[in-house]
């Protein structure tokens, strides 16, 4: 056959021999060079949905194709077994599809099913959703963020931990008396000098140069958490985040009426439905969705996009691995109401072939590799497959009765 007839992908994979391919090992990793023949107009088709339960909890979700190219996401860290197996499940309509309709199977895949939303159900669609963007971005040759719209942004502010090296300058704390968190109905005057007097300490040991959000966790109930509220304001926390839980979006609201101080919220909320209540209301000025399981890149897109017109920005939700951190940063890349991204210094050595871009000046550079901007080492991955940690119920130690965490 000429190579007239030879469709564009195997004419430019013919031209590539073994040895022009090893010669460009120094600018593509193996994925890239096998994928470097493909464009946005070849025809591409999903071949195989995989997922993996690493022994932390995380889950990942690997989708193939038959141009060679590999995406990968990331799902909910809990209930890891049943979001590895839903992925599977859906793997059944996925392949043999065109993985560069991102926005339909998502609209696909949620729709499809007659009970939406929730966390286990929006995890499989984020980690599908992150795995087809990072396909797409590597078939366009790209990162995502330039196909959501183009940079907002040169660099990406993270919190972590204080860094004279790496020059982060945010953090966030949880709540802790001499002994225990809060979380009883109504905590006494003494422990809750306990608690106002460490954060105390800490903002006089880090200054005023230091952004310090206080994690309540929705573990901290309502009485508890407003004498908090008000007992810590003179020590300018940045943020309070999930002063209750978000099953009663009223009780949220109606507190965030009583401070000065911005509430934050979104880690245990599913897709732009559920963050709609939160804005209308005014629960909360700065949204916290996780890109895991709050619907992916496809649903945060939007839910900025519903965010902006409340003057409300984000600040992404990230307790996971690199997918969740890439992910999440081309997000904070493509809109232009980012706040601050989450544990966004982590550098996730132990699972990449290929280190992030160092965080400088408190900020991580924009990832330019293609798709999600990182490379998966499948060996360091399938070396942390395992039983996922059990999670445990928390007890009152006084009397015996289940508390929140």
């Amino acid at each position: 056959m000429s190579i007239e007839k030879l469709d564009r992908r195997a004419a430019l994979r013919a031209l590539l021999s073994p040895a022009a391919m090893f010669g460009m090992d120094a600018l593509f990793t193996a994925e890239r060079s096998s994928a470097a023949a493909v464009g946005p107009n070849d025809k591409v088709k999903v071949t195989k949905v995989e997922s993996f339960v690493l022994k932390n909890s995380w889950v990942f979700v690997k989708i193939s194709t038959d141009a060679g190219i590999t995406g990968w996401g990331e799902m909910l860290k809990d209930d890891a077994k049943a979001c590895a197996a839903g992925a599977l499940e859906v793997g059944r309509y996925l392949v043999g599809q065109d993985p560069s309709r991102v926005v339909h199977h998502w609209q696909a895949i949620h729709r499809g099913a007659f009970y939406r939303g929730g966390p286990i159900k929006t995890a499989i669609s984020s980690g599908i959703d992150q795995a087809l963007w990072d396909i797409k971005g590597k078939m366009f040759g790209v990162p995502v963020w330039k196909l959501l719209g183009g940079q907002t942004r040169d660099r990406v502010r993270v919190y972590g931990q204080l860094s004279e090296k790496t020059g982060v300058n945010a953090m966030k704390v949880g709540l802790r008396g001499s002994k225990r968190s809060p979380f009883k109905y109504n905590e006494g005057m003494k422990f809750v000098e306990e608690v106002v007097e460490r954060f105390k300490a800490l903002r006089e040991k880090v200054g005023s140069g230091v952004d310090i959000g206080v994690e309540f966790h929705g573990a901290v109930q309502p009485p508890t958490a407003m004498t908090l509220i008000h007992a810590l304001e003179p020590y300018h926390p940045w943020f309070y985040e999930e002063i209750a839980q978000a099953l009663n979006v009223d009780v949220m609201a109606e507190m965030a009426k009583k401070t000065h101080v911005p509430i934050a919220t979104g880690e245990r909320i599913f897709t732009k439905w559920g963050f709609r209540e939160i804005l209308e209301k005014r629960a909360a000025t700065i949204l916290q969705p996780d890109v895991c399981y709050a619907g992916g890149i496809t649903e945060l897109k939007i839910i900025a996009g519903m965010a902006e017109a409340y003057y409300s920005p984000l600040a992404p939700h990230n307790p996971q691995g690199p997918c969740s951190l890439a992910a999440s940063l081309q997000i904070a890349a493509s809109i232009p109401n980012f706040l601050i991204q989450e544990r966004g210094d982590n550098e996730y050595s132990d699972l990449l072939a290929k280190p992030l871009p160092a965080v400088s000046n408190g900020h991580r550079p924009l990832l330019t590799e293609p798709g999600l901007g990182i490379s998966i080492d499948e060996n360091k991955l399938m070396a942390q497959v395992g039983d996922p940690r059990e999670y445990r119920t928390a007890y009152d130690d006084d009397d015996g009765s289940v508390v929140d965490w």
